[in-house]
């Protein structure tokens, strides 16, 4: 089943989502996404539903077919210094602000936003299974931040970002307890279990 195209007919919306909040290493990463109003894609669904394979097929779909994408993400210093939800806030106020469309509406997934924007807004619990324009962000935004994980992996080895993406598994926890953590740890998350002094490298 097809998810809706849009909150309201002849509106122009962007659906708007965030990755990475829960890691424990790297940006958080956010996505805006303007679709046609009758935009119809079985395929489309939220990005944790879909398999890496599918992400990756629809990336060029949904860049291709949007009338407006932008990705966007607030650094590790920023989660840090303002905390990791109004870093979520930040993220996707830069993908809103790059949209080559100015919307006329926000669909944003969760139960709370936060911004000095003055676009009209809608939250929209478990939004990325209930509207296209989302799920498409958080697919734009989750195979982004996938592959720029993958891509420090190569240089932080230790940690098994290139499968977990940052998040707190155990073999990501057992390289922080062995290694100590990177210039990408959060160090405002509890990076193990027990937390103690890490030394910073």
């Amino acid at each position: 089943m097809s998810l809706l195209p849009y909150l309201e007919a002849n509106r122009i919306e962007a659906g708007c989502d965030e990755v990475g909040r829960g890691c424990l290493a790297g940006p958080v990463v956010a996505a805006a996404v303007i679709l046609p109003g009758d935009y119809i894609n079985p395929w489309i669904n939220d990005s944790k539903k879909l398999s890496k394979a599918n992400r990756e097929d629809l990336i060029e779909e949904i860049k291709s077919k949007a009338l407006a994408w932008a990705i966007a993400e607030a650094s590790v210093e920023e989660i840090d210094r303002i905390n990791i939800l109004n870093a979520s806030f930040l993220a996707m106020k830069r993908a809103i602000l790059q949209l080559k469309i100015v919307p006329e509406h926000l669909l944003i997934d969760g139960n709370r936003w936060r911004s000095d924007l003055s676009y009209p807004h809608t939250c929209i619990i478990k939004g990325d299974g209930k509207m296209a324009s989302i799920a498409a962000a958080s697919i734009l935004a989750k195979v982004y931040r996938d592959e720029m994980m993958e891509r420090l992996a190569e240089e932080f080895p230790h940690f098994a970002w290139e499968r977990n993406a940052g998040y707190p598994t155990l073999a990501h926890r057992e390289g922080i307890e062995k290694f100590g953590s990177t210039v990408w740890h959060r160090k405002s998350f509890q990076l193990l279990s027990r937390q103690y002094e890490l030394p910073l490298k």
